[in-house]
């Protein structure tokens, strides 16, 4: 079993300092509208902390988790909120979130694992709550430096959240990477809501 959080342990400073500045306004426009301010978010898988950070100084409380301990240790110092390290398949949540953010996390989920990561990611949110999440827009998965990388078109994600009896899809929008460099790399941004 690849454990892409080794990456992250090894190259923190380098992720952090890549991801720090990274405009992410036209995905915080797709989820934050769907909650009211001082609604709980959890960021799951939430690397740097750069959009805990953000969510925080918007009046949101929030939580966070990380399975790689630099980035734990990276979101605590930089958001000074609480931070778990935990793996996807860990979460012990039960209805606390009105929000869960996974941004350019759940890729690392490898497939047989996404539906049992779904279930308990819609056990982490309190009824009818917004889950966003992000995927490489690719036909096929892959694995590159000891990460694995699991991708969806827009067909393969449409058809996925419809074999999910937890959520529903509100919104769905491709984009392409703002990291220098990766203007190439395209994004599938996916809003859903708990049934």
């Amino acid at each position: 079993m690849t454990d892409s959080s080794q990456y992250y342990n090894t190259h923190a400073e380098q992720y952090v300092k890549s991801t720090a500045e990274v405009d992410m306004s036209e995905q915080y426009a797709m989820f934050l509208p769907h909650l009211t301010k001082g609604s709980s978010i959890l960021d799951a898988g939430c690397g740097s902390g750069r959009d805990s950070l953000y969510f925080k100084q918007r009046g949101y409380t929030v939580q966070a988790f990380d399975a790689s301990e630099a980035m734990v240790e990276s979101t605590r110092s930089l958001a000074q909120i609480p931070v778990r390290k935990l793996t996807f398949l860990e979460m012990d949540y039960d209805q606390e979130f009105d929000g869960i953010w996974a941004c350019a996390s759940l890729l690392h989920v490898p497939k047989q694992e996404s539906i049992k990561v779904f279930s308990l990611l819609a056990k982490a949110l309190k009824p009818k709550g917004f889950l966003y999440c992000s995927f490489k827009n690719r036909e096929e998965s892959f694995e590159k430096d000891g990460r694995i990388f699991s991708c969806f078109t827009p067909e393969s994600m449409q058809e996925f959240i419809q074999g999910l009896e937890a959520f529903k899809l509100i919104e769905m929008k491709l984009s392409t990477d703002v990291r220098p460099g990766r203007e190439d790399e395209g994004w599938v941004n996916v809003v859903m809501q708990k049934r």
